[in-house]
């Protein structure tokens, strides 16, 4: 199973693990990440930051993750951001109701499913805890929200459960002092926090976990005015409808024709949302948008498509995309006491709409890690795509002697000064070298040998063929310039080598 699979090598490899792990009863839910995990993570953040919010001219800011509970008042999440839980009287264990009986039923269970309803199936199905068999407690609402105690505790505040209401307090603001034009999107990578009553499957259900939110303000008379939408009409997204078992291609154009989506702007960023995790490796026929029932949405959504990857945990929503409306502006601007309203320069004003793209860091990482698994001559390795990899190049002495680590050490550290990103060994055999940097991801290898000391050459291997050619040793920053960022082949670049 490929989930054991990525665990065993997170473990290994400290890509990522429990935190707090030497303490005895450490809490489920939090996890710490290695350098290797720390790397891809980043990298998958940089690619978001370029494909989306760099392209679409977004504005991105870092908010505060600790808010007051006004906020959260005016958001709705006091009331409205909750779970069903039932606990076992026999063996004391929590479970998420719906959940549980999606479990135990398999049948799916929408998540707004009144209390009454949740208690009547599992009284009418006989459900008991899956752990001991046990009597199941009434069926009660449990807070998401985690509270945090600032000074004496005199100020009750709460730990942001998503990124994006930082965006929307600040919206004002950024209107005022960033010459703010309407469609405009603003955008933040931060930490978000729910209290998950059982966190589980490592870093895909977690209580800490980081978002790449980013929130589109628009006028709603304009939805169907988009400056780069010739870029995307004809680009096929893969839509699974409501009521339905099965995936279409539906062009973007048609997602607007066929009145799937309220408008073009909709539309666009959900291709541009697909092309984005194309871009970090994922298959595209284990995509899919899932049109989400409106007893399924969130509180403040008209519309919502979860953007899903099929893995071996099933399928895993990484993006929720969100048609927020005014919900959030009106909200903060009646619970706040002030004016939030976007002012036009004939001095007309607007409540903005919002469309939301909330993008999970942590599980993208993982489905990357799953979709990128594949088994070698070696054993397994990660094909990742070179963008995203942990290194750059694996730079490697044939052997420890004859002058070779000291010329190695040397092309190591003009790649490092020309911001390359290395990864140096010279211990074991030159193949296993290959192995253990294949393992982790590194897409190319260079290898110093006897001939490059006598003609200044060395020769470089590609991760997912094994396949060598040999540069000279000034062509190898350019050469890799070349591979990871024009996607050109090692074939362009010379013969291959036995």
């Amino acid at each position: 199973m490929s989930y054991d699979k990525i665990m065993e090598l997170a473990s290994r490899k400290s890509l990522f693990y429990q935190a707090s792990e030497i303490y005895p009863n450490s809490p489920a839910g939090f996890w710490d990440f290695g350098p290797i995990g720390a790397s891809i993570r980043r990298k998958i953040i940089e690619v978001w930051r370029k494909e989306l919010v760099q392209k679409e001219d977004m504005l991105e800011i870092h908010g505060a993750q600790i808010l007051p509970k006004q906020v959260y008042e005016g958001s709705g999440h006091l009331t409205d951001f909750k779970d069903p839980i039932v606990q076992c009287l026999k063996c004391k264990k929590y479970e998420r109701a719906d959940q549980l009986i999606t479990k135990i039923l398999k049948k799916e269970v929408p998540e707004a499913t009144p209390l009454e309803k949740l208690n009547e199936l599992i009284k009418n199905n006989n459900i008991k805890c899956d752990k001991c068999k046990g009597e199941l407690s009434e069926v009660k609402h449990f807070s998401l929200m985690v509270e945090s105690i600032i000074g004496r505790g005199e100020l009750k505040t709460f730990l942001r459960p998503e990124a994006c209401q930082s965006i929307f307090l600040n919206f004002v603001r950024m209107h005022k002092t960033m010459r703010l034009k309407l469609p405009q999107g603003i955008a933040q990578v931060g930490g978000a926090f729910r209290n998950e009553i059982s966190p589980r499957q490592s870093i895909t259900r977690a209580i800490e976990f980081t978002q790449m939110e980013a929130e589109v303000f628009f006028n709603p008379k304009e939805i169907n005015e988009i400056g780069n939408w010739d870029e995307i009409k004809d680009y096929e997204l893969k839509i699974l409808r409501l009521n339905s078992k099965k995936v279409e291609n539906i062009k973007a154009k048609e997602l607007v024709s066929k009145k799937i989506v309220q408008g073009k702007l909709i539309a666009y960023y959900l291709a541009r949302t697909q092309q984005l995790f194309d871009k970090l490796g994922i298959p595209l026929d284990k995509m899919r948008f899932r049109e989400v029932d409106k007893d399924e949405r969130a509180f403040y959504s008209l519309l919502t498509f979860d953007f899903e990857v099929e893995t071996s945990l099933g399928w895993l929503e990484l993006v929720a995309n969100n048609y927020r409306t005014d919900y959030d502006i009106k909200r903060h601007q009646e619970y706040s006491k002030t004016k939030l309203e976007y002012t036009f320069e004939d001095g007309k004003k607007l409540i903005p709409y919002i469309w939301e793209i909330s993008a999970g860091v942590d599980r993208t990482l993982y489905t990357v890690l799953e979709c990128s698994l594949k088994n070698g001559k070696e054993g397994d390795y990660l094909a990742l795509n070179p963008i995203i990899a942990p290194y750059q190049v694996a730079i490697f002495p044939l052997v420890k002697k004859d002058q070779l680590p000291e010329l190695a050490k040397k092309i190591d550290k003009d790649l490092k000064n020309k911001w390359t990103e290395t990864f140096y060994d010279e211990a074991a055999s030159v193949g296993r070298r290959y192995a253990r940097a294949d393992e982790i991801g590194i897409p190319y290898a260079v290898t110093i040998d006897h001939q490059s000391l006598r003609d200044n050459t060395v020769t470089l291997r590609y991760r997912d063929t094994g396949k060598q050619i040999r540069i000279k040793i000034e062509d190898i920053h350019p050469t890799l310039i070349s591979l990871i960022w024009c996607q050109k082949e090692l074939s362009d670049f010379g013969k291959f080598i036995n």
